[in-house]
């Protein structure tokens, strides 16, 4: 069977100033500013794009992240009606992931069974668990459900032909990385199973960590679901990608760069 081909896309709609010593579980001695982006992904092909990830809005920005522009807004530049977009991923229930439901009204949502049951269950209990997710938008997530717009994903699943989803844990109980085919082979939307190209690099994960040994395995399978090619996992908020890869227009510079 020849599987369809997919352009891939982020696009950068927030930004946050940090440094080493918020990036990685073990930490070396001599700090410095390593700032992060915030993503969304466009995959399109076949006469429909698929959007991972849902980012956050206007409810949630505060302290030192500042939002630049709406997920929406983003993908809109890049010609995407959210409106119009039938199916999004969401990689896990992080406030910076799963926001912006409203601005999806016919869209429904992948998520891993494991991910949704630790966003509403006795996890959440726990102030640890807590810092990453926003309760509105979990109870978005919860009406969606009601609303028969969710669709659960218990480990590995099929999106579409070419596109795959693979639960890896770790960051959160429910994490999924997300393979693409492409122009050039597999790609992994790694998202924050990789938050950096320096936490898989340095085999360091990032210090937000539901369980530290399935964040290394994830990134593991990672790197083996790209065809063992590390260039080819994508962070979920690594500025480099933005010299890594390049804007697919001049007005898109320093907001888009196609992936693949």
């Amino acid at each position: 069977m020849t599987l369809p081909t997919y352009e891939v896309y982020a696009i950068k709609y927030a930004e946050r100033a940090t440094s080493s010593h918020g990036t990685f579980i073990f930490k070396d001695l001599h700090d410095a500013p390593m700032d992060m982006d915030y993503f969304v992904w466009a995959i399109s092909g076949g006469g429909k794009t698929y959007v991972v990830d849902l980012g956050f809005d206007r409810r949630y920005e505060r302290g030192s992240r500042h939002l630049l522009r709406s997920p929406a807004e983003g993908l809109d530049l890049l010609g995407v009606n959210p409106a119009e977009v039938e199916e999004v991923i969401v990689t896990h229930m992080h406030y910076d992931h799963a926001g912006s439901m409203p601005d999806f009204p016919q869209a429904k949502f992948h998520i891993q069974e494991d991910e949704m049951a630790f966003a509403t269950g006795r996890h959440l209990k726990h102030r640890a668990f807590r810092y990453g997710n926003f309760v509105e938008y979990t109870v978005d997530f919860v009406r969606a459900v009601y609303d028969d717009r969710v669709l659960f994903t218990n480990g590995e699943g099929e999106i579409a032909p070419g596109i795959t989803v693979h639960r890896v844990g770790g960051h959160t109980h429910g994490m999924q990385i997300v393979r693409v085919w492409t122009r050039d082979g597999w790609l992994v939307l790694a998202s924050d199973a990789v938050h950096m190209y320096a936490n898989m690099e340095q085999q360091n994960p990032y210090p937000a960590a539901y369980n530290v040994y399935e964040m290394l395995e994830g990134a593991r399978t990672a790197v083996k679901l790209a065809d063992g090619n590390a260039a080819k996992v994508i962070p979920g908020h690594d500025p480099l990608k933005r010299e890594r890869f390049s804007a697919p227009t001049g007005k898109l510079d320093g907001i888009v760069v196609r992936l693949d």
